[in-house]
């Protein structure tokens, strides 16, 4: 296991990690997640992903058996996930937004789109403000989001689509150069008799830096 990794629980069933930016969720064409949480050959089980660029909790399982039990959790909705970002603009205190999806995997982006078609899937989150700065690239929001659906690139594309990028997303319309600010706070699940649930905060820098006493106290 990689040392640079800091682990938040280790099991028998699964490990809780914190992923760094710029590693991948799966092993591909570099190793990813699994190769570096590796104990000898044994790799354990992707169940949920993050994007590349974005950093924070996640869970993978151990054997077969968490992992079957982890999906059935998401698929059923009762595995929870909440995320922290940055946004540019004053984003509204309290928000639900609902969106249908469409993927396009040849250029890798995700497009907000009117009507139903092949490829195209509901999204749905839920946002809480929780502060606002002002900075030199303008005003700044930090926001909590909950995630109701799991779709590729979908918190970004959904704040971005309102004129609410997050900041150093350039793929989704933000002008400012930093590392993506957006990262996954929390993971909730039920493994045997056990609920767990796992939190961690971001890296202090710009532009989480900015909100640093708020977030010790979230």
């Amino acid at each position: 296991m990689n040392n640079d990794i800091k682990i938040l629980q280790d099991t028998a069933e699964c490990v809780v990690c914190i992923k760094p930016s710029g590693v991948t969720s799966e092993d591909g064409k570099v190793p990813g997640m699994p190769t570096l949480l590796a104990d000898g050959d044994k790799k354990p089980l992707v169940v949920h992903r993050l994007d590349k660029e974005v950093s924070g909790v996640m869970v993978f399982a151990k054997t077969p058996k968490a992992a079957a039990e982890l999906t059935r959790q998401i698929t059923d909705k009762t595995f929870k996930k909440e995320y922290l970002a940055v946004v540019s603009g004053e984003a509204e205190e309290h928000g639900v937004l609902e969106d249908l999806l469409y993927h396009d995997r040849t250029k890798n982006k995700t497009y907000t789109v009117k009507r139903e078609r092949k490829g195209v899937k509901p999204a749905k989150l839920e946002f809480w403000r929780l502060a606002v700065a002002e900075t030199e690239c303008g005003t700044v929001s930090l926001v909590k989001v909950k995630l109701y659906t799991g779709r590729t690139h979908q918190i970004r594309v959904q704040f971005a689509s309102r004129k609410h990028p997050i900041l150093g997303d350039r793929k989704y319309g933000s002008e400012v150069n930093c590392r993506i600010a957006l990262f996954s706070r929390l993971v909730g699940f039920k493994i045997g008799a056990d609920d767990v649930d796992l939190t961690a905060e971001p890296e202090c820098i710009f532009p989480w830096d900015i909100f640093s006493e708020i977030l010790g106290q979230i």
